[in-house]
């Protein structure tokens, strides 16, 4: 796993062995990202709604730290099944920060999928704070996505 950050942009990238679709659905499928985003008693999604298309507009909700309840929302800039996505990213966690872009990209050799996330637009030092867990949230997908097809909706 590689992980760096800029002045506002965090980048992290890991190789996951399974195909760039799996890969793609994993993130992508309302139905799969809630069963590996995150973890209890640290932050959960429990419910994603997407409209996935540019211009679409995505939700995902959960319980965060403490039992309390989280929204994020955006929508989706770009749609490249299964090289890249790139949506925007608004928390209600911190309601003074600004609406920033997440980007995906995958690409895909030998039967194994490198995974580059970016987040940018992360302005603030207390911002950029927040989304340091994107390795370790790129961890969870790895472990997800690694499972047989057959297994990932079994989990949960």
């Amino acid at each position: 796993m590689k992980a760096a950050q800029s002045s506002d942009t965090i980048v992290a990238e890991i190789v996951i062995k399974a195909s760039a679709d799996r890969v793609f659905e994993a993130l992508m499928d309302p139905r799969q990202r809630t069963q590996w985003w995150g973890a209890a008693g640290r932050f959960q999604a429990t419910h994603m709604e997407s409209d996935l298309r540019p211009g679409g507009a995505w939700m995902m909700s959960g319980t965060g730290m403490g039992g309390k309840p989280f929204v994020v929302r955006g929508e989706y800039r770009l749609v490249n099944r299964p090289r890249s996505i790139e949506f925007t990213w608004k928390a209600d966690w911190d309601q003074e920060a600004p609406i920033t872009v997440v980007r995906f990209d995958l690409s895909e050799a030998d039967g194994a999928t490198t995974v580059k996330l970016t987040h940018s637009g992360l302005t603030s030092e207390r911002t950029r704070e927040n989304y340091r867990g994107w390795p370790w949230l790129l961890s969870m997908l790895q472990g997800f996505a690694e499972c047989k097809p057959e297994a990932a909706g079994a989990q949960g």
